[in-house]
């Protein structure tokens, strides 16, 4: 009898739905025929120890709250690994599975599938972060957690049968630093899904009375350069301009220490940030934005990693402004202006209120974003390396041929 493809998707830093890319990797794989299983930790909204939606199978652990320290991480990702083992194993003998997929950060989720491996199971790497230069980034030092780190990544490689990465420089760390078989390593780019991401009608009420908002999505954390943002809206302020508030949308360990900031800098009356939002109020905040930023700082991380928040950008025609990083550059092309990376602050306040102040430049910039990512960019575009990396771990453990799995019915099941 044919078999059915059966995989299980582990995330650890996020939940699902919330996670975006995931979800779309979910759906996407059920309906081309797999029978999907998530797991997740709980939050974001979603609470329910198991959950079918879509026809995908959710699962989620309990988890404590988010590390903001390397003690913090360590806590965080070592309760979680606990976690992931006990349902891995319930969901094997529930349903059952021939591949898993960990996506990253951190890079121990290889560890989770070390046993089903004695079994056949196959191990997909979903790489969405670079793990040694994210924690430099975070706590600034090279110290013996950083260089475990760097051990887990180069354990995560060896024990994959297949990587995906998110972009073409995730692809060659894989294959340089991971010595992984280019035959192996996927590009599965985290594109926005047009079809949901779209621009709505702007309210002149989300500017606070300001001719002018500038908007920004994204994590709260010390990477992002939330600071950086925070100085330049300092900056456009102290030069006498009072036409421009800015709005910061999402969540993290950084928003209460990225709110007294605002306050300590008495800022309250150009900029909000608003924490976690409903994905409507988010896509009217954005389509009401005049520009959108991105101001990750200048560093080994942000310059080889691709930020999901450009793409969404550009699928709103909005103008945007960053530094000068690489995969940013990609991605956005001339649907952005660059800042100098030795001008921080100043360099964003400067490009902001060059685009302000330039409707027409802003304007076009805005539709070549927008025909860049219909055109190459969008969620459509990765869908075919995303089923060739899965058709390449199945090629060696199917065991004969495989078809789509039958109709599901939408009955709840809860873990034991």
């Amino acid at each position: 009898m044919p078999k059915i493809k059966k995989v299980l998707i582990i995330v650890e830093n996020m939940s699902v739905p919330f996670d975006d890319r995931v979800w779309k990797e979910a759906t996407t794989l059920r309906s081309s025929g797999y029978q999907v299983s998530v797991l997740c930790p709980r939050g974001y909204g979603s609470t329910a120890t198991y959950e079918l939606l879509e026809g995908v199978h959710i699962y989620r652990h309990p988890m404590p709250a988010e590390g903001n320290s390397a003690l913090g991480f360590i806590w965080e990702f070592g309760w979680a690994l606990i976690w992931e083992f006990i349902f891995a194993w319930w969901i094997f003998a529930r349903r059952g599975f021939q591949v898993i997929q960990g996506c990253n950060p951190p890079d121990n989720i290889f560890l989770v599938a070390l046993p089903f491996k004695l079994v056949g199971v196959k191990y997909i790497f979903d790489h969405h972060d670079v793990v040694p230069e994210l924690y430099q980034s975070k706590f600034g030092q090279k110290g013996v957690l950083y260089r475990i780190q760097v051990m887990l990544e180069a354990l995560t490689y060896r024990f994959s049968n297949v990587v995906m990465a998110t972009n073409e420089s995730y692809r060659q760390l894989a294959i340089t630093r991971g010595h992984r078989d280019p035959q192996n390593v996927f590009v599965v780019r985290n594109g926005p899904d047009l079809v949901k991401f779209k621009a709505v009608q702007p309210n002149p009420n989300l500017k606070y009375g300001k001719p002018y908002l500038v908007g920004y999505v994204g994590n709260m954390s010390t990477q992002e350069g939330l600071e950086l943002l925070i100085e330049a809206a300092q900056h456009i302020k102290e030069s006498g301009r009072q036409d421009v508030h800015f709005t910061c949308v999402g969540g993290g360990p950084g928003l209460a220490t990225l709110r007294k900031m605002v306050e300590d800098l008495h800022l309250e009356d150009v900029m909000n940030f608003t924490g976690r939002v409903p994905v409507e109020l988010l896509l009217e905040i954005l389509s009401t934005a005049d520009v959108c930023v991105n101001p990750d700082k200048p560093c080994a991380m942000n310059d080889m990693s691709t930020m999901i928040k450009i793409m969404e950008y550009m699928a709103l025609a909005k103008p945007i402004v960053q530094f000068d990083l690489k995969e940013g550059r990609y991605s956005a092309e001339n649907a952005s202006l660059y800042c100098e990376n030795d001008k921080l602050s100043v360099g964003l306040a400067e490009k902001i209120l060059w685009l302000l102040d330039n409707p027409e430049e802003r304007k076009a910039m805005g539709e070549r974003g927008r025909e860049r990512v219909v055109k190459d960019l969008a969620w459509e575009h990765s869908v075919p390396n995303l089923l060739a990396a899965y058709e390449r771990a199945f090629s060696d453990s199917s065991g004969g041929e495989v078809t789509a799995m039958p109709k599901e019915s939408e009955s709840e099941e809860r873990c034991s």
